[in-house]
């Protein structure tokens, strides 16, 4: 089951909401990562209400759905909204976020239907996505897997080798994106450890590759849309151009605010931002 929409209105509303919805888990709970979900809302958006994503909310590990895995997992918080909108648990979970007496947690994991793996350890959700795309091939089913990786995540080894083993087996069915903020926990990342290219390292290891501005349905919904039609024999890596925080004007770009909680008068402000403010097209 999907909600398939190519409207970018529509999208852009989404994705408005999504950014209001995820600072209110922040708000209320006192934790969280909002600038590094922020960053990947629109790839998310698009991934769920654009109808790329095949899915049965009441039978979460239905064998022919999409795999999607937040690599970087501290942005988990991304998909709760999502999923309580599309019913794969109530709305009244939401407020419940990490309290003991809630099922979501402050990075994600199985437990939470929707949820297919634990990435609160960098690193692993792509030779996760190998090993459900490599048996999709010999079980002869359709399914995609989609991975939301980090691109301070990229420094990883295990990413690079579960790069080489996509390209090597001709898992075509593997979308990954790379949510290329510039920022990592500490720093800029090209300050950290430079990474330079991601496309030409990724097309260096035998895959099809684009760059794309993160935040544009324009631009994303097509790099998508090429990416799972396209059965060429190579993995696709959509490098998303974002900004880390975008939606709250102090929080953009700054690596500052990675895990940091805004004081009440900082919520108030943000609220009125991400109110008035609608930032995709």
């Amino acid at each position: 089951m999907t909600r398939p929409s190519h409207d970018i209105n529509t999208l852009v509303e989404r994705s408005h909401w999504l950014r209001k919805e995820v600072f209110e888990l922040l708000a209320t709970a006192k934790k969280g990562h909002v600038p590094s979900s922020y960053s990947c809302a629109e790839i998310v958006t698009a991934l769920y209400y654009g109808g790329f994503v095949k899915y049965d909310a009441k039978n979460p590990r239905w064998n022919e759905r999409d795999r999607v895995l937040i690599s970087k997992g501290h942005a988990g918080m991304v998909l709760y909204p999502i999923l309580a909108d599309l019913g794969f648990f109530e709305k009244s979970e939401l407020p419940k976020f990490t309290k003991a007496s809630g099922i979501l947690r402050l990075y994600a994991d199985p437990s939470i239907p929707g949820v297919e793996s634990t990435t609160g350890s960098l690193g692993h959700a792509l030779g996760i996505a190998c090993g459900y795309a490599l048996s999709a091939k010999h079980a002869k089913q359709t399914y995609n897997s989609f991975v939301v990786l980090g691109d301070g995540e990229c420094y990883e080894g295990s990413i690079w080798e579960a790069a080489m083993f996509a390209s090597h087996h001709g898992l075509d069915n593997i979308v990954t994106f790379v949510d290329r903020n510039q920022l990592c926990i500490i720093e800029e990342t090209e300050k950290c450890l430079r990474l330079g290219s991601i496309e030409e390292k990724f097309r260096a290891f035998g895959w099809n590759a684009c760059t794309v501005d993160g935040h544009s349905y324009s631009a994303l919904v097509p790099a998508i849309n090429k990416a799972v039609s396209q059965k060429n024999g190579k993995p696709t890596a959509i490098i998303a151009n974002t900004i880390k925080g975008k939606g709250i004007s102090f929080m953009e770009g700054d690596a500052r605010w990675h895990n940091k909680i805004p004081t009440d008068d900082q919520i108030l402000r943000a609220r009125e931002e991400l109110r008035t403010n609608c930032i995709s097209n």
